[in-house]
């Protein structure tokens, strides 16, 4: 469904008036669907991720509007300022303020695939990241992988092999919300190329062998799809 907004006053848009747009389109049973899907829905207003896209192609990219979406706190509007931001105006002052206010997967994962990962900052930031306790904050060190993965053509092969001691460290951690970014990071690497397909699974094998549930979860999870024969026959013989 195509949703008309208009964001524009002359040639500026409008923040008032998508602020205004997001709370038009609240509703409370999407709100009561999102929690169940594990979504802090603390300060949401319950808009689906397909409309906020909808939405997203009809505002022109601009930094500041990003910032102000930001601080408004509306989790709909933190998706839509991932989505209008741009990477080369990102500070790292920036980044890292973004990533200490998640609270939420959706909102993490989002603000990584829209934004983050194509910052020029963003491969440093996964060692950095890594090394946090907080369960967001370090999630999103493996999310950039995941994303880094897909999206990044420029990396080689041996900057995605730095990644594999973080991975085995961090697979002892239980906290649902890390333990899925770690299984994704390692399932996304091992699907780059046959190179590190056989690396992945090598590495998923190491983890498998490590005392502790989210371990063996996330290494045979990453070995079921890494060993599959559709990601074996894309990855050639």
């Amino acid at each position: 469904m195509k949703i008309n907004l208009l964001i524009k006053s002359g040639d500026r848009v409008n923040y008032k008036e998508i602020i205004l747009k997001l709370e038009s389109l609240s509703n409370q049973k999407n709100r009561e669907g999102m929690a169940r899907f594990g979504i802090n829905t603390k300060a949401a207003l319950g808009i689906s991720i397909y409309t906020l896209r909808d939405i997203a192609k009809g505002i022109p990219k601009n930094h500041e509007l990003a910032l102000r979406l930001w601080d408004s706190g509306i989790h709909e509007a933190r998706h839509l300022a991932s989505q209008v931001d741009e990477p080369e105006k990102v500070t790292e002052e920036q980044f890292d303020s973004w990533v200490a206010d998640f609270n939420s997967w959706d909102i993490c994962d989002q603000v990584c695939s829209n934004l983050l990962d194509k910052t020029p900052f963003a491969y440093k930031k996964v060692f950095e990241l890594a090394k946090k306790e907080a369960e967001f904050e370090k999630r999103t060190a493996f999310t950039l992988m995941a994303c880094l993965s897909v999206h990044n053509k420029d990396l080689k092969d041996s900057d995605f092999e730095r990644f594999f001691p973080l991975i085995k460290r961090e697979a002892v951690d239980e906290r649902n919300y890390v333990k899925k970014a770690v299984n994704w990071a390692l399932r996304q690497i091992g699907k780059r190329n046959k190179n590190l397909n056989k690396k992945a699974i090598e590495v998923a094998k190491e983890i498998s062998k490590m005392d502790s549930r989210s371990a063996k979860w996330i290494a045979s999870d990453a070995l079921r799809e890494l060993q599959s024969e559709p990601v074996q026959k894309r990855m050639g013989d």
